[in-house]
C-alpha cells in the first residue's frame, strides 16, 4: 500500500541554494512503479516553461501553493519517490507532493485484457500516474491562454507572462525557473502586457474573471477528483467552456472522467486508436464511456498512450467538430469500417492521411511507419 514517511526539516545544503533557505524533504512510497517523468508531463507548458524543468529522471517544478511560492523537486529512488521543497510553501508542497506522482490513482482494477492496444499500452508504461496539484486557479489561468490558438503561441504567452510577474524560484532550483504570479497579481497586469503576449482582451478578461473568485475555485478541490459538479462550477464563469474545465479538473483535480471535448485533434487521435479510424466529440465520449468511473482509463487514452497534447485548441465559445443529424454517430461509420479516404473533412480538420494512408497524422507530420516526425511533433 502507499505511504508516506514524515516530513523532516533541513537546512540547504547544496552548492549554489540559499543558505537562508529550508528545505523540507518527504519519502513517498507509491507500492508499484511511477514514472516521474511521464507523470508530471501534463504540468509542463512546453519546452522552455519556467516553472518546470527536467533534469535526467528528475523533475522540478516552481509552484505557486496557498502559503506562497515553493520550488520543488521530485525524484525517483528506488521503489520511492522522494519529495523536497524550498520557499515559503515547501511546508504545503511536500504534504500534497505525493498527489502529484499519482497518490489516490488507482489502476488495479482497470481491467483492458480484452482491448489489445490499451492492454500494450499499460505494459509499455506501467509506471504513469493521474497527478492532482491541489491547485485550480493556477491550473486554469495557462488553459484560458491555450483557448483558440496553437500550443506553442499559447507556451511563448505563458512564458513572457510568468518571467514579466513571476518571482524567481526560491533555493537551488535550476537558474532561470520562475514561480507563476498569484491571483492577486494576475488582475493587476494591465492590458497591454496582455497584448505583448499576444493574448487578446477575450482570453484576458476570462482571466480577471476567474481571479476575481479565485477562493471559490480552490473550494472545488472539496469536491473530490472532478466529476459534473466541479465542472459546472468552472463553467459557471463566462468564457470557461468544457474543454478549459476539462483540462483544468484533469490536472488540479485529478479527474479521470474528463476527455477534452472540444479540442481539434485528440477526439480524432482516441479514434484512430480505439477502432482504427476517426471520430469527432460524441463518437470519442461513446468509445469512452464503458470505462467511466474506472480509475485512468479515460485520461490514460489520450495521455499515456503516446497521443500528443493538441497543437490547437478549440474556442469555448467554438461549438468544435460539426455534431449534425448527418454525423450524428461517428461510431457507428469507424465500426461499419469507414476508411481514411471516405472519412467526412469535417472530421478530420487539420488532419491527412499519412503516405501510406493508414494513419491520420498532423498537416506537418507523418506517422512513425512513413519514418518522419511523429504528431507530437506539431504540439511543441
Amino acid at each position: 500500500m502507499p505511504s508516506v514517511r514524515p516530513v523532516a526539516v533541513s537546512r540547504a545544503a547544496r552548492p549554489g541554494a540559499d543558505d537562508g533557505a529550508d528545505r523540507v524533504d518527504t519519502v513517498y512510497r507509491p507500492g508499484g512503479p511511477v514514472d516521474v517523468v511521464a507523470t508530471l508531463r501534463p504540468l509542463s507548458r512546453g519546452s522552455g516553461d519556467p516553472a518546470h524543468r527536467v533534469v535526467g529522471s528528475d523533475v522540478w517544478l516552481a509552484l505557486r501553493t496557498p502559503e506562497g511560492p515553493a520550488s520543488v523537486l521530485v525524484r525517483p529512488v528506488g521503489d520511492t519517490v522522494a519529495i523536497s521543497a524550498w520557499g515559503a510553501g515547501a511546508a504545503w508542497a511536500v504534504v500534497h507532493g505525493p498527489d502529484l506522482v499519482g497518490r489516490g490513482d488507482d489502476w488495479t482494477e482497470l481491467d483492458v485484457s480484452a482491448h489489445a492496444f490499451l492492454e500494450q499500452a499499460r505494459h509499455r508504461q506501467p509506471g504513469l500516474r493521474l497527478l492532482r496539484t491541489n491547485t485550480v486557479v493556477a491550473m486554469l489561468v495557462p488553459a484560458i491562454m491555450e483557448q483558440k490558438v496553437t500550443s506553442r503561441q499559447a507556451w511563448r504567452a505563458w512564458r513572457y507572462l510568468v518571467r514579466r510577474f513571476g518571482t524567481p524560484a526560491p533555493g537551488p532550483a535550476p537558474e532561470g525557473m520562475v514561480v507563476p504570479p498569484d491571483a492577486d497579481t494576475w488582475a493587476r497586469i494591465p492590458s497591454w502586457e496582455w497584448h505583448k503576449a499576444g493574448i487578446e482582451p477575450g482570453r484576458s478578461a476570462t482571466v480577471m474573471r476567474v481571479v476575481k473568485v479565485a477562493p471559490a475555485l480552490e473550494r472545488t478541490l472539496s469536491l473530490g477528483r472532478g466529476g459534473e459538479l466541479v465542472a459546472s462550477r468552472l463553467q459557471s464563469i463566462p468564457g470557461v467552456g468544457p474543454w478549459t474545465a476539462a483540462e483544468t479538473a484533469q490536472r488540479a483535480h485529478g479527474d479521470p472522467d474528463s476527455p477534452s471535448v472540444g479540442d481539434y485533434h485528440v477526439p480524432a487521435l482516441v479514434g484512430w486508436a480505439l477502432t482504427g479510424g476517426p471520430v469527432d466529440d460524441d463518437g470519442m465520449l461513446e468509445l469512452l464511456e464503458p470505462w467511466r468511473g474506472a480509475p485512468g482509463a479515460g485520461r490514460a487514452v489520450d495521455r499515456g498512450l503516446g497521443l500528443p497534447e493538441a497543437g490547437v485548441r478549440a474556442a469555448d465559445d467554438d461549438p468544435g467538430p460539426p455534431g449534425g443529424t448527418e454525423h450524428r454517430s461517428r461510431l457507428q461509420h469507424v465500426q461499419g469500417r469507414t476508411t481514411v479516404g471516405s472519412v467526412s473533412p469535417a472530421w478530420t480538420a487539420g488532419f491527412r492521411p499519412c503516405r501510406r494512408g493508414t494513419a491520420l497524422v498532423g498537416r506537418l507530420s507523418l506517422c512513425q511507419g512513413c519514418r518522419a516526425p511523429s504528431p507530437a511533433s506539431t504540439a511543441r
